[in-house]
């Protein structure tokens, strides 16, 4: 899709991501949906009004990672453009693309060029640690304990990725809604009951067990090709086989591992040994980010692993999908009894230089409350969830909206880190090497690799050295 290749398309419009049903790792969806008419904009508050007062005439711009629903962009441009309206501001929004896999450096370049938007929201594990090693952002603990004050705690998770040296850098705006998905309606042909949490192994054998390529049913509905997805995935294995990019305190990358290559092995396994080819569909490793979803979408998949879009979407389109699909827990590997799940959320940052803070920080406290969320939210039910205690309560589509939405928030409100019998915390300390490493496709890559051949040992090795590159490119070195 062309609007996906540039990073920095600019376009009022709005990348998010959802609530989280999610492990360790990221994960990343896109695509495009058509949009519709945003309902009735909420009020401004009055105090936001107020503090605004003296900024009247004055003008910003803002940059929204791209959400898979384009009726839920619309919904974020209309908060947007009604927060403007009622303040007398002017407000430009453009799109991102995450996963163009440069965007930090393109971002960080108009930062240290001066031209950088004011306010931004970038997923909170995967991208502020890098802005923050870059010295790109500007410290935001005045907002957060402001909206502390007025909506309880934000989600547990986003005090470990937006938090630096005890001084908050980002500012939690939403929940990212990430979960496991399986087809229950071939589940039940094959006689099998569905489970809230499955290991690694079970889950395989299951989605061959529902593949039937005759009647276009293919199980296994995830890539291991260059996306945000198959990072995800691959990171999500091997966190739960007891192996990690990096030590607990995200210095030291640890990716060189017997558990990593254990984990490597069976993944591999999945896409080379001819036993499992009829649950992979065609085209499978050539997919992109959006892939995965529109086969899902399109009922061929049996099983796969996203951000809230596909659930979303398969809702709000009256997709007979939507009526078959198993939500469960992430699966679980040999080093953890409990599935890895944290969560991820979006969170807003102020750039460095920016021109006009102060009228960033005002919007990024409307866009977190619940009317301003709303709008969002319905369009991109369980993507887009609130990231604060007292925005959950405020409206009843956040608590009862959808069966999914309780699991979301108590995974917003779970007691952290998560840990493995090998002595792994999840989350760990946010580090821009391992985030680098993610995002430069390291994982995808090695991968590849074993597909086509590599001994997994090999190719762990291979790319433990590039993430020690990338780690000392960061001001991490080993």
């Amino acid at each position: 899709m062309a609007m996906e290749d540039n990073p920095l398309r600019s376009r009022r419009g709005f990348l998010g991501m959802g609530v989280g049903l999610l492990g360790a790792a990221g994960l990343a969806a896109c695509g495009g949906s058509s949009p519709s008419t945003p309902g009735v904009q909420a009020e401004v508050p009055k105090e936001l009004i107020d503090a605004a007062a003296s900024l009247k005439g004055s003008s910003m711009g803002m940059l929204s990672q791209k959400l898979y629903s384009e009726a839920a962009n619309a919904a974020l441009d209309s908060s947007i453009k009604n927060f403007a309206d009622t303040t007398g501001t002017k407000i430009g929004n453009s799109l991102v693309q995450a996963d163009a896999g440069d965007v930090v450096a393109k971002i960080d370049a108009e930062v240290k060029g001066g031209v950088a938007r004011d306010l931004a929201f970038m997923t909170d594990s995967r991208f502020i640690a890098q802005f923050h090693a870059l010295g790109d952002l500007e410290d935001v603990t005045d907002v957060v304990q402001a909206l502390t004050a007025k909506y309880g705690e934000p989600t547990a998770e986003s005090k470990n990725f937006c938090v630096f040296d005890g001084k908050w850098f980002a500012i939690p705006y939403h929940f990212i809604g990430i979960g496991s998905f399986l087809r229950k309606d071939w589940m039940q042909d094959a006689g099998i009951s569905p489970k809230d949490i499955y290991t690694w192994e079970e889950l395989r054998d299951l989605c061959l067990a529902i593949s039937d390529p005759s009647k276009r049913r293919f199980g296994w509905g995830m890539t291991v090709n260059r996306s945000g997805d198959a990072n995800g995935l691959i990171e999500a294995v091997i966190n739960s086989y007891g192996g990690a990019i990096a030590s607990n305190d995200g210095r030291k990358v640890t990716f060189d591992s017997p558990e990593t290559v254990q984990a490597v092995t069976f993944l591999g396994d999945i896409y080379t040994n001819p036993r499992y080819t009829p649950m992979l569909p065609p085209g499978l490793a050539a997919w992109t980010d959006s892939s995965n979803n529109e086969n899902w979408l399109a009922g061929i998949l049996g099983y796969t692993r996203n951000q809230f879009s596909v659930y979303a979407d398969s809702k709000t389109k009256k997709n007979p999908v939507y009526d078959n699909t198993h939500v469960f827990a992430d699966c679980i590997g040999p080093a953890t009894d409990n599935p890895l799940l944290l969560g991820q959320s979006q969170a807003f940052v102020i750039f460095r230089g920016a021109k006009n803070a102060p009228l960033a920080k005002l919007l990024a406290q409307y866009l977190v409350s619940a009317p301003a969320l709303l709008g969002v939210a319905k369009e991109a039910p369980g993507l887009a969830l609130p990231a604060w205690e007292k925005v959950w309560d405020a409206d009843p589509f956040f608590t009862s909206g959808d069966p999914a939405f309780p699991i979301m928030r108590r995974i917003t409100e779970q007691s952290l880190p998560l840990v493995t019998k090998n002595g792994l915390n999840f989350p760990q300390q946010a580090s821009a090497g391992q985030q680098a490493a993610v995002g430069a496709y390291v994982l995808t890559d090695m991968m590849q690799q074993v597909i086509q051949g590599t001994a997994p040992a090999q190719a762990v090795q291979a790319a433990h050295t590039k993430m020690v590159q990338i780690f000392t490119q960061q001001g991490l070195p080993q």
